[in-house]
This record gives structure tokens, sequence and C-alpha cells, in this order.
């Protein structure tokens, strides 16, 4: 096997995390990278889900419409789930 170095910059606090991890793992560092390096190459790409934490339509939509409700004073609202129950009929 040919090795090379690979020289990477991070929070001191996030690598000290990461340690505790594989350790726990029986894992070191390096064997931990590794690890993610031969699962990208695997999978052809990131190994895990990358998206933003951004809401879609039908969540934006249900946020609005839960702040407007919040906000109308004609509409009933229930202090606990006992009331909200009887009020439903369940």
């Amino acid at each position: 096997m040919n090795n090379t170095n690979l020289n990477i910059r991070t929070d001191r606090e996030v690598k000290l995390a990461a340690e505790k991890i594989f350790e726990e793992l029986g894992l070191n560092m390096t064997t931990a990278i590794n690890m993610f390096l031969k699962q990208t190459i695997r999978e052809n790409g990131i190994p895990f889900e990358l998206k933003l934490n951004t809401p879609n339509a039908a969540t934006v939509s249900a946020i609005e419409e839960g702040r407007k409700i919040a906000e109308d004073k004609s509409i009933k609202g229930y202090s606990d789930i006992d009331s909200l129950r009887a009020a439903l009929d369940v």
C-alpha cells in the first residue's frame, strides 16, 4: 500500500469530541477518516444525506396557519389535553 499524508484543519472541540466517540468504537482518527474516504468511493459521493434545513411549501403553509390561529382571539384554545379531548369527543 502506498501511503500519503492528509492534513486537515478543524475546530479543537470537534476533534476532541470525535476522538472520544472513535475511541469508544475502538477506532482512531486515521482509521475513521479512512473509513469515511473508502465509503465515499463506494457510494461515489458523500456517504450521508446533505440538505438545507428549509421547510417545504406544506410546512411553511402549516406554520403560517398556526401563527394566524394563535393570533386570532376568536378561535377557542385549550390549555390542557383533557379539555381538547372533551371538545373532540375522544
